[in-house]
């Protein structure tokens, strides 16, 4: 069985906090400053990690191919 602590871990990795797993062209769907207090999300492939810290609570910055820039709030599984 598996601790809490490694659940909430592995939770917070698929929501794109963790810069390790953001990588250019993965499909995401990002929070734009815009849409900061909506949450609406847009979704988009990465372009380019904004960044520079390992890890941000609020979602990695990163630009998008089409040239937004938001917080990653969810690694897409399925094609863009």
């Amino acid at each position: 069985m598996k601790s809490l602590t490694n659940d909430l871990v592995d939770h917070r990795s698929v929501q794109g906090q963790n810069r390790k797993d953001i990588r250019p062209g993965l499909c995401v769907e990002v929070v734009l400053k815009k849409d900061q207090r909506t949450g609406k999300r847009t979704r988009g492939i990465v372009k380019e990690i904004l960044t520079s810290s390992a890890n941000h609570p609020h979602g990695i910055k990163v630009r998008l191919q089409d040239g937004q820039v938001g917080r990653v709030q969810e690694i897409v599984k399925e094609p863009c």
